[in-house]
């Protein structure tokens, strides 16, 4: 499996098992991916800098300071990769990562990674049995980072058991099976945001949404491996490997969408349903007094694309307040796959939270309840839906 364009962060930490990074380095290299490395201080005892920076082409962190152009290398790693690895986690980087401390520069951009990471443990033995480290590995292991390995073997000081460093295949394999999902290079166009409607150069119409739902979504298809186009009109963040293409009206949007052939769409947007009919082209004064604003119809960006004869796996989205009984109407209406439904008026799943309760209705218009949880969560669960739905057609 190629991993071209993949921004993998190899993070190494202090043991014997710091000479395999270098092969793993290589091998992922020879799978197209991009990679930057990252060194505690003790693993620079075993393993020096300058063979992975030579290896990989770019300058290894080791430290908060003194990398040259860099104001924080640590949050900027964080920010580029879409994976990270460390290999070797010795048993003080696992304490580290599962309590939180971020006292060197592999443990900080883990800890201010969003990207999948993989730990792949290496120790004496003893250590590796040690309660507090079998504790911190369940810990990270609950907090969604993937454990690879150790295996059984030779160790350092010729004993022999478990706390062998997995070897780089395994952890390649690992790699692989993350973006080996439906959304494998599957490409996926999510909207997200308010569409903002200009009254004048200064006013609109618009509405609440902040786009979190929409970009986490975005987000997490990107953690999937999809190819994903994001069209926004959020300021919030996005991931490098993630095209992103900012619009603000509805007019706007539609044009970004129309240039857009997707696999699957993923409509979060909400779209403003009306617009001023004409624009002012200079601030409205108030010693005018109240404007008359005439309101025309938006284009109805859903509905373009459930028509378009390359039609891709349509999932609509719907705000309502109170009832949903509209949000069923509306999917048999647009013809989508499937609607994401919520009341924006019940604590927890309106405008700009972090959570969100929604329910999914089915193109044969039954519905299914979800509990509340986050919209990571939400986005999460929508995708899995979505890789078994796409299968099945």
């Amino acid at each position: 499996m190629s991993l071209d364009g993949r921004r993998i962060v190899v993070g190494v930490s202090g043991g014997i098992a710091a000479y395999k990074s270098a092969y793993l380095v290589r091998r992922l290299l020879e799978r197209g991916a991009d990679i930057r490395c990252v060194m505690t201080e003790a693993a620079t005892e075993f393993i020096g800098p300058a063979t992975l920076a030579g290896l990989s082409g770019h300058d290894v962190v080791t430290s908060f300071t003194g990398h040259p152009g860099s104001v924080s290398p640590h949050t900027e790693l964080a920010a580029w990769a879409d994976v990270i690895v460390v290999a070797p986690a010795t048993t003080a980087t696992l304490a580290r990562l599962a309590t939180g401390l971020s006292e060197d520069a592999l443990s900080a951009t883990v800890i201010a990674a969003r990207c999948p990471v993989f730990v792949a443990p290496a120790m004496h033995t003893e250590m590796w049995d040690y309660p507090a480290t079998q504790r911190n590995v369940a810990s990270l292991a609950a907090a969604g980072i993937h454990v690879v390995g150790p295996a059984d073997g030779d160790l350092a000081g010729g004993d022999i058991g478990p706390g062998r460093m997995a070897e780089p295949e395994e952890i390649m394999r690992a790699i692989d099976d993350l973006f080996s999902g439906p959304l494998d290079g599957v490409t996926v166009l999510v909207t997200a945001g308010g569409t903002r409607e200009a009254i004048d150069p200064v006013r609109y119409v618009g509405n609440r949404s902040s786009g979190r739902m929409g970009h986490a979504v975005a987000e997490e298809a990107h953690r999937r491996g999809a190819k994903v186009v994001l069209v926004t009109t959020s300021p919030l963040p996005t991931s490098p490997g993630i095209d992103r293409r900012q619009v603000e009206s509805a007019a706007d949007m539609q044009a970004a969408v129309d240039a857009v052939t997707p696999d699957v769409a993923i409509m979060a947007a909400a779209v403003a349903d009306f617009r001023p009919a004409d624009q002012a082209t200079t601030k409205l004064a108030r010693t005018d007094g109240p404007p008359e604003i005439h309101l025309e119809p938006t284009p109805d960006i859903l509905m373009s694309v459930a028509r378009r004869a390359q039609r891709p796996f349509l999932v609509g989205f719907a705000a309502e307040t109170g009832s949903l009984e509209r949000a069923v109407e509306k999917a048999a209406r647009k013809g989508v796959d499937l609607l994401v439904a919520n009341d924006v008026t019940e604590e927890g799943s309106g405008f700009g939270v972090d959570t969100n309760r929604v329910s999914i209705v089915n193109a044969d218009g039954t519905m299914d309840h979800w509990e509340q949880m986050s919209k990571e969560e939400v986005a999460a669960r929508l995708l899995d839906l979505i890789g078994t739905r796409r299968n099945g057609m």
